[in-house]
């Protein structure tokens, strides 16, 4: 096997300079009161006013510690905080920002338990190095992302925009993070081996099955080639499946993990895959640079980032395909989701494979049971139309190493004033979602990672989800829907059912684009949630049928209460959710007003 190019020990950190960590601490302390202070971890003091922006302090409550700065308060308690205006002090004097020195400051308000706070600044200590090298190394400029090139703009991107701690990566050397990271890697070749059928499940849709998809993947020379070191085993190929790993999981786990599956030849080592790989956003997803049209390759990859260890469920596994299969039916048979372009990118093919000892060892759900499984997803290249392009929906937050914003490039380069572009973007975005949650009691997880755009002359006109399998719940739905996509069914509290829709669309990724558009151009806030409001109205105003619905299911309602992603983190930096049943134990504070509340349609 290749092995990776080790770097020299100077190069590890050649940037890590003082004026760029003094820059990227800055920001990242930004990010920590804006976000701290929208989930009421700390609570800012008002000390004074200056035209439209609140002087406001942060005191920790045993010490002298205290951060002074500038902010306007937004609708959903967003903090737009004046980033040249925060200071800290302590005992009077003035001290420079450091996000590692605010985490230990405020270590008992942020409730941190304390065998957990060394990995959470671990945490973000390596999101403060990454985010040095994309300012130092990487930089990427609005000028140049608004070409939309869709690969070019997955390794731009910067992480969750609410996580403190969204880059961790712990598992993750300096060397594998300059192989292996979206913004650093260069192309690189997957892992192959063979599993034994007996402890190994392959799973696909309908239209496909295994020798197809191993004939398109890999090819027939490489399928000879594999079977050839299976039977010099002396065992027969036609026991076994091929299934892509990554390098990083091979050397760090299965090779000593799984070694007894080795040497008893339920698991074979094949090789390295021809082509060449890039890792997506969410860093177990590849992107095939050697041929783009193949399908996408997801892997397990153990290591921790960003509330889990990555690991893929063997026993998910067997019903991916099923479900995303089930579902691309139900959205294609629909005319007002085909109307609008709306689709999903079907994860087709799955292989599982469980580790005999820990299976018995243990009934619960563990990472340790996640380590070997891989998926195959559709490729966005057959849903585009002539001069069409893919983009990740998280660039429409992405600020630049200058402090650019690329939403606003984006409205710019279309030629279309900012209300023209936006109501595209939610007839592309928001009314397809609306629809699948009325319609079906469908919710996705649609933040930025999980959704393409699809643009053309840099205007939204469709929109493709992808991360189906883990990543979709039906709420107490009446739907009959067949007994595999039972996984997918969760129950909650009927007054908790629209919260996916507020805390998924309006606060985890609305609340962020208006905020870009007022710091960025001044655009009213006030305009964006009108747009939000009236895209709603004309969605319910065009489906009579669902008004029952929408009475029970209020979206106008004056307030919900936010989920609270931050404390989930402190809480348990390994496991967020139960994802199981994923909206059926958020944890929220307080409550925020909704802002599109006040432009509800009147009842008759």
């Amino acid at each position: 096997m290749e092995a990776i190019q080790e770097i020299a020990p100077e190069e590890a950190i050649s940037h890590i300079k003082s004026t760029v960590w003094e820059k990227v601490n800055r920001i990242h302390i930004k990010k920590i009161l804006s976000e701290f202070s929208h989930e009421r971890i700390i609570t800012p003091e008002l000390t004074g006013q200056h035209g439209e922006w609140g002087q406001y302090v942060v005191k920790e409550e045993h010490s002298d510690v205290a951060y002074h700065f500038e902010a306007k308060v937004l609708h959903l308690n967003h903090w737009y905080i004046s980033e040249e205006s925060i200071r800290k002090y302590k005992g009077g004097n003035p001290e420079v920002l450091d996000s590692l020195n605010f985490i230990v400051e405020f270590n008992k308000q942020l409730g941190i338990d304390e065998k957990s706070l060394l990995v959470y600044m671990e945490e973000v200590g390596n999101t403060l190095y990454g985010m040095a090298y994309m300012h130092e190394k990487h930089k990427n400029y609005t000028t140049e992302l608004t070409a939309i090139d869709y690969q070019k703009i997955e390794g731009a991107m910067t992480g969750h925009p609410r996580f403190i701690a969204n880059n961790g990566r712990i598992g993750f050397n300096v060397t594998d993070y300059i192989a292996y990271a979206p913004e650093t890697a260069k192309p690189f070749s997957l892992v192959w081996l063979a599993a034994h059928k007996e402890r190994a499940k392959f799973t696909t849709v309908p239209s496909l099955d295994y020798n197809k998809l191993m004939k398109q993947e890999l090819g027939e020379e490489a399928i000879h080639h594999f079977n050839t070191i299976v039977e010099q085993r002396g065992v027969a190929s036609d026991d076994y499946y091929f299934i892509p790993i990554h390098p990083w999981q091979w050397t760090n786990k299965l090779s000593h993990v799984f070694a007894a599956d080795l040497a008893l030849n339920y698991l074979i080592f094949l090789g390295e895959s021809e082509d060449k790989y890039l890792p997506q956003q969410s860093i177990r997803t590849f992107y095939n640079v050697s041929n783009p049209d193949k399908f996408y390759v997801k892997t397990a990859l153990s290591i921790l980032n960003m509330g889990y260890v990555r690991g893929l469920s063997p026993y998910y596994m067997q019903t991916n395909p099923a479900i995303n299969d089930w579902l691309k039916n139900l959205l294609e048979s629909d005319a007002y989701l085909s109307e609008n372009g709306f689709s999903v990118l079907r994860e087709i093919a799955t292989i599982g494979y469980g580790h005999s000892h820990y299976e018995k060892a243990i009934k619960n759900g563990s990472h340790y049971k996640k380590m070997l499984a891989s998926l195959w997803r559709e490729s966005p290249a057959d849903k585009l139309d002539e001069g069409q392009e893919p983009m990740t929906m998280a660039a429409l937050l992405h600020i630049d190493p200058d402090g650019k914003a690329l939403l606003p490039a984006f409205i710019k380069a279309s030629g279309l004033d900012t209300d023209t572009w936006l109501k595209h973007y939610f007839k592309a975005y928001l009314s397809p979602l609306i629809h699948c949650f009325y319609t079906y009691d469908l919710v996705f997880m649609p933040h930025g990672e999980n959704l393409i755009l699809v643009m053309e002359n840099n205007i939204p006109v469709k929109a493709i989800m992808k991360d189906i399998g883990e990543e979709i719940s039906l709420i107490n739905t009446d739907m009959e829907v067949p007994e595999v996509v039972n996984r997918v069914l969760t129950t909650v509290e009927e007054a908790a059912k629209t919260l996916p829709i507020f805390t998924q669309l309006f606060d985890s990724f609305f609340r962020f684009m208006s905020a870009i558009l007022v710091e960025h151009t001044e655009y009213s806030e006030e305009n964006f949630w009108a747009l939000v409001a009236e895209t709603i109205i004309a969605y319910q105003e065009a489906h009579p049928n669902l008004q029952a619905k929408f009475d029970t299911y209020d979206l106008f309602a004056p307030s919900f209460d936010p989920d609270a992603l931050n404390r989930l983190q402190l809480r348990n930096n390994r496991q967020l959710r139960n994802l199981e049943n994923p909206f059926g134990d958020l944890k929220t504070v307080g409550v925020l007003t909704n802002p599109i509340a006040k432009y509800a349609p009147k009842k008759s």
